[in-house]
């Protein structure tokens, strides 16, 4: 992502604690590009006992780390607190306890050091997550999947985010997780799956393809969860169920994506989120011959540097900084419009 080079540059801190992980991450404005400085992300570990995220045991874990990981991040980029020269927070979507904790810390921090503060949007930082290893300019499509999120936008201009397509029941990530669980794969389910199924036969478990025929580019994946706990309860092999689930899955991301592409006459679409880091589905993508766009490493899970990267996005045009009495919110659509159908 290029920008205007500036007299000096400026330091940006992000943070993210929308869920389960604690992320902070510095990026340098200035000089003609934003670059990634540092990156550090605390995943928590005392969910897998649950098979999913406890919402009141993240938001402590969050607090009880988030002043290291800040300092583990100075360190890798070589700068203190007075290098700072914005502060940056996810303030929605995600879980509002573990929200609060990055929300109000980011914005204590940036009270301290008297610099402006920016509340981010998750899913606008995945988005430019993508944009940090490309020179990346609308149009394009954004498909941002992840384990609460699988959403289609239509980015014709800088900041504008037209919801074209969403999944009507779970998110790719959770469904991933799900099947899984009921695999006995572990958690999270998404490099589990991804492990199993290089050992498994894609041909074994027949999926159907969800939504077939429709004119829309929307998703479900209820319907493959259903199926994948009848094959299981019929005996399906684990790797075998793993390797046919990540088919399915990976086609119905990557045929609605195509089709939404041809639809629109856009020629590059960025793919980010966790699920992004999926190696069959990089390797499908590959296969359509658009100018496929994903984060680089690291960036694909929830991490800071992507809420830095929407900051520094936000500065470069013009954007004024958040009230701080800007709140936590569970809910928060990116989409500045909607539009139906193909």
């Amino acid at each position: 992502m290029t920008v205007p080079p500036s007299a000096a540059p400026q330091f940006i801190l992000g943070i993210d604690t929308s869920c389960d992980d604690t992320g902070v991450g510095i990026v340098e404005l200035g000089g003609g590009a934003v670059q990634v400085r540092a990156n550090r992300v605390w995943s928590q570990t005392v969910h897998a006992q649950y098979g999913g995220v406890m919402p009141e045991l993240a938001s402590r874990e969050h607090v009880e780390r988030i002043d290291a990981i800040v300092g583990e991040a100075l360190s890798e980029a070589g700068l203190d607190l007075t290098s700072i020269s914005a502060v940056a927070a996810t303030s929605g979507p995600g879980l509002v306890g573990a929200l609060l904790v990055g929300l109000m810390y980011g914005k204590g921090l940036a009270q301290a050091l008297n610099v402006p503060f920016y509340a981010a949007h998750h899913l606008e930082g995945h988005i430019y997550a993508a944009a940090s290893d490309a020179d990346l300019h609308p149009p394009y499509l954004a498909l941002v999947v992840s384990g609460g999120h699988t959403h289609l936008f239509d980015v014709p201009r800088e900041g504008e985010y037209v919801l074209i397509g969403a999944t009507r029941d779970d998110a790719a990530g959770e469904a991933f997780d799900k099947v899984a669980r009921l695999a006995g794969l572990g958690y999270p389910g998404g490099p589990a799956i991804s492990a199993a199924a290089g050992s498994g036969n894609p041909d074994a478990v027949p999926f159907k393809e969800p939504l077939k025929g429709q004119s829309g580019f929307d998703f479900s994946f209820s319907g493959l969860k259903t199926a994948a706990l009848l094959a299981h309860r019929a005996g399906a092999a684990p790797d075998d169920l793993a390797a046919s689930f990540q088919r399915a899955a990976v086609q119905t991301l990557v045929k609605t994506t195509a089709r939404a592409a041809e639809a629109t006459g856009r020629g590059t679409v960025v793919v980010s989120g966790g699920v992004a880091a999926n190696r069959a589905l990089r390797e499908a993508f590959a296969a359509t011959g658009l100018n496929v766009v994903f984060p680089g490493p690291g960036l694909n899970t929830d991490n800071g540097a992507m809420i830095a990267l929407a900051a520094a996005a936000a500065i470069q045009a013009g954007r004024a900084p958040s009230a701080l009495e800007e709140g936590a919110v569970a809910y928060a659509p990116l989409a500045t419009a909607v539009r139906q159908g193909g």
